[in-house]
């Protein structure tokens, strides 16, 4: 198969001469407050001819060295008291490692993000009832957060572990799905607060255990289709049990036998159809925990990553005629730089290097270190990980879920990762409960920022799932981050800012909330490209807006957008530093000037 890849030359995003990091906190709340910019509706032709060849890295420029990202825990004064239990008495049962997820969702679409948290409980129950639920709350202006799980009836009682969210009826409202160790659950959003289960009506049922899964529109027909990894064939009712040195220990993943992944094609009324088998979305040893769905070789149709744990991860690239191919080994996407299979349980997409083409960040064991693989179009994926300080800074971490987005706008990428081990008895590394870590990515180098990000980067913790959202519509990224038997945090992002774009892309022909838009933007001399990736992190979803740094790039830009079902659309004259809802346009509608 020949692959057709497009780079985009990117200049700007990466800084020289800077080998440390520095408190980036405000004295107070953030200032810089989002504009509100007019939907728009223009089409012109769009040039995605190469500019450089594949795998060229962009040229950098010198700019004054900006301050790196700061947060502030704000949880418990927001109201958000939730903590994930995982259900340890003393049996290390599998399940009780890996759980919890979280999501930002504006389910009400009163312009503010809420939060939606898996819950786990006792794993050995017989049956759901007695046990806690999933927990929803409705945020009030970002000043609090009220539970809403009752009214809005989400409060599911299985042994929860991650959350979708996507619109799959194209209402508006926003629907979640939530998977579970036994039987998922799809909510459909009835549009007045409130939700429906259903899923028996839409053929969605898996009782096998599942971990994380995205929404997509990977056929191309205007609504979103679902990916759903799973794990491992494991009853926490009647297990398999091990030990070391005569005390119960955690099994080995290698030890039980996979559940192959499912993908429930969207058949736009309501129901869905169970074809992984049939589309070859499937593969030997397939341990299935983290996913990502992205355009990775610029043809204009949705890619699917996943995240297998111990075996070799998996690459399907996407054909016309909803065609998949499996391409990792031949791409160099699925085993490390050493030829080895890894515990990828996390994964963080976008262009670090600013070679126009998603690149891909994993989290790992400890021992394995955290894993970055540069995409070079044509050529394939390299992992980099030594040759960009990842392995250094992470060798003795366990990650989970984890982030790549530029937290403070000052035009260069940032990695959040939560960290914790899996096994209290047996850990190694830094331990069972860990730091959480941030890397800023530096000239040709990710920097550790942690000690200068805020108090949370000095606790330890047990963290799982991780996603991102703007809770106060300021235009800059928060972020909510489960950890086990701990309280969940709700980070407050405090960075000193450059100047930003935050856009919300509304589809007409394509899914609603755009997954899978292409943005090329142009703000002077600074270029890149952002995509609205369905899934990523870990268990986790985050808020469906792209939110673009251009650090100290102030000239109006130029938008090029292409949508996932092929329209081309072109805005000029955007300001800066502000919010924008972009609407797809009719094929007929003329270009917008965007004064």
């Amino acid at each position: 198969m020949t692959f057709h890849w497009i780079a985009l030359v990117v200049i700007g995003a990466t800084l020289s001469g800077f080998a440390g990091c520095s408190n980036g906190a405000d004295s107070g709340d953030q200032t810089s407050q989002a504009g509100s910019g007019p939907a728009t509706k223009s089409v012109t032709a769009f040039d995605f001819s190469p500019k450089i060849s594949p795998g060229k890295a962009a040229a950098s420029i010198s700019e004054p060295v900006l301050t790196t990202p700061f947060f502030v825990d704000r949880a418990k004064d927001l109201g958000v008291a939730h903590e994930y239990q995982n259900g340890a008495t003393g049996a290390v049962l599998m399940v009780e490692a890996l759980g919890g997820g979280v999501a930002w969702t504006d389910f009400d679409r009163d312009g503010q993000v809420d939060l939606y948290f898996t819950q786990g409980g006792n794993p050995a129950a017989e049956s759901p009832g007695g046990q806690p639920g999933n927990a929803l709350f409705r945020n009030t202006r970002g000043q609090v957060f009220k539970d809403a799980t009752s009214q809005a009836r989400v409060g599911d009682s299985g042994y929860g572990q991650g959350i979708a969210v996507g619109d799959f009826d194209n209402d508006g409202f926003d629907d979640i799905y939530v998977t579970n160790v036994g039987p998922n659950v799809l909510y459909r959003n009835m549009g007045d607060g409130t939700f429906t289960d259903t899923t028996a009506f839409s053929s969605t049922q898996d009782s096998r255990w599942s971990s994380s899964a995205a929404w997509a529109d990977m056929d191309l027909d205007g609504d979103v289709d679902l990916y759903v990894c799973n794990y491992l064939q494991y009853d926490p009712r009647d297990p398999m049990v091990c030990e070391k040195d005569g005390q119960p220990a955690l099994c080995h993943p290698r030890q039980l036998e996979a559940w192959p992944d499912e993908y429930f094609e969207n058949l736009g009324n309501g129901v869905f159809r169970a074809r992984a088998k049939e589309l070859g979305l499937q593969g030997a040893g397939n341990k299935g925990l983290g996913l990502a769905i992205a355009d990775f070789n610029n043809n204009g149709r949705p890619d699917i990553y996943v995240c297998n744990d111990t075996t070799e991860n998996f690459l399907f690239t996407n054909h016309v005629h909803q065609t998949f191919e499996r391409v990792d080994q031949q791409l160099g996407a699925g085993l490390s730089a050493a030829g080895n299979a890894q515990a990828s349980m996390g994964i963080a997409v976008g262009d670090y290097d600013s070679n126009g083409l998603l690149d891909i960040y994993l989290s790992h064991f400890t021992g394995e270190s955290n894993a970055l693989y540069r995409n070079e179009g044509e050529y394939g994926f390299q992992e980099v990980s030594g040759l960009t300080g990842v392995r250094q800074a992470t060798l003795s971490r366990l990650g989970f879920g984890t982030v790549m987005a530029d937290f403070n706008f000052d035009g260069r990428q940032d990695i959040l990762t939560a960290n914790g081990h899996i096994d209290e008895q047996n850990a190694d590394g830094d331990g069972f409960r860990q730091k959480p870590q941030l890397l800023t990515f530096v000239g040709n180098k990710w920097t550790d920022c942690s000690q200068s990000s805020g108090d949370y980067f000095q606790q330890n913790l047990v963290g799982r799932g991780l996603a991102t959202g703007d809770m106060d519509n300021d235009g800059d990224l928060d972020v909510a981050v489960v950890n086990q038997r701990a309280a969940a945090a709700v980070l407050d992002n405090r960075s000193q800012d450059g100047h930003w774009l935050k856009l919300r892309c509304i589809g007409r022909s394509s899914n609603r909330n755009g997954t899978n838009t292409r943005v090329e933007y142009r703000c002077g001399s600074l270029e890149g490209i952002a995509e609205l990736i369905g899934g990523t992190s870990y268990c986790a979803t985050n808020e469906p807006t792209l939110t673009i740094g251009l650090g100290q790039a102030s000239d109006e830009c130029t938008l090029s957008i292409r949508w996932p079902t092929g329209t081309l659309q072109t805005i000029a004259n955007v300001a800066v530093d502000q919010e924008m809802t972009i609407i797809e346009p009719r094929s007929a509608e003329p270009s917008t000037d965007h004064r």
